[in-house]
């Protein structure tokens, strides 16, 4: 039987990496994100011999539109065995006090209570299928250990899905539902690209180039992890860019 899974943020970076990761590896593949354009453009790099993949724009921040996003993937597959709860956005780079409230509901909105409604809808669907059962992944960050200076709503929030991921874990194991969190430091993608480039803030105020990894090392994490029995369980991973200044830093 085919495996259906769901990304969010399908339309670039750690998303798309993912998504045509899995696909390549067989599963049909329900790609969401806000830019119907990039979905179709991930859609379009699918493997000949993969899986199906539909693209489903989706603003997961909107209960509404999270709604119709597993509407749609239960018409078009009858049941869902992986979310990757991907999508995510950042703000400037603000000392706190001087964050608007409109940059802190967007950072919100879209990387933890996107993930929060996504979990939802999975849950249900997963509890009511049969067989019955999945596995949710979780984008962490190494944010979710320690801060970087100024990104106050995006550490925030993923200290959140920390929470989040426990408490699907808990929840979830009485209906053979495993949740996992996967936390990235430094994957080279068109969000980490002033890493290489400018350089990013350190906490003694200077700013310093890190080294960055391929996004493919991530892409088989996810991989590894979606691909266990649902008997065992990755609950937390971390993969980084090995010497990224992480370890020493908080």
């Amino acid at each position: 039987m085919t495996k259906i899974a769901l990304v969010t943020g399908a339309g670039s970076g750690i998303g798309r990496a993912v998504s045509l990761a899995l696909q390549a590896a067989g599963y049909s593949v329900v790609l969401a994100g806000r830019r119907a354009a990039r979905l179709e453009e991930t859609a379009a790099m699918a493997d000949p011999a993969g899986g199906r993949m539909l693209p489903v724009p989706t603003d997961v921040a909107d209960p509404n539109s999270v709604r119709t996003l597993f509407s749609k993937t239960r018409e078009a597959f009858g049941r869902l065995d992986l979310l990757f709860n991907n999508a995510g956005v950042n703000a400037p780079a603000l000392p706190m006090e001087d964050l608007s409230w409109e940059q802190w509901t967007l950072v919100l909105g879209a990387n933890l209570t996107g993930p929060f409604l996504c979990a939802q809808e999975a849950v249900k669907l997963m509890k009511s299928q049969q067989p019955r059962g999945g596995r949710i992944i979780n984008n962490g960050s190494i944010s979710a250990h320690a801060p970087r200076p100024h990104q106050a709503p995006y550490t925030i929030a993923k200290h959140g899905i920390t929470g989040l991921t426990r408490c699907i874990a808990l929840e979830g194991r009485r209906y053979d539902i495993a949740a996992g969190q996967i936390d990235i430091g430094n994957a080279a993608t068109e969000m980490t690209a002033r890493m290489a480039q400018g350089g990013a803030l350190q906490a003694d105020g200077s700013m310093q180039l890190e080294p960055r990894m391929d996004l493919r090392h991530v892409a088989d994490a996810v991989l590894y992890m979606a691909g266990l029995p649902l008997e065992a369980n990755v609950l937390f991973m971390t993969v980084m860019a090995t010497a990224m200044p992480l370890v020493g830093r908080g």
